[in-house]
């Protein structure tokens, strides 16, 4: 036999809540063994994808905009 529900985030954390504090702790407990900070950190969203895909200054590319840079800043300041 099978049960299924649907339940929201929300009635979750309301059902949570009316549990004694000990099996709160326990289950608490529970999920921190699961690392679930350290599978969200793994699990990279589409934008991150393309962000990480993007192109990269070179070492020289970056020299040259810091250049351009402090000769912008210095007319700005006229």
């Amino acid at each position: 036999m099978e049960l299924t529900l649907n339940l929201g985030f929300g009635q979750i954390v309301n059902l949570l809540g009316q549990l004694p504090a000990n099996q709160i702790a326990k289950i608490k407990n529970e999920f921190t063994e699961y690392d679930i900070a350290e599978k969200a950190k793994v699990e990279i969203s589409d934008f991150q994808r393309f962000i990480l895909s993007g192109p990269v200054m070179s070492e020289e590319q970056y020299t040259d905009f810091n250049l351009k840079r402090q000769h912008l800043n210095l007319w700005r300041t006229y």
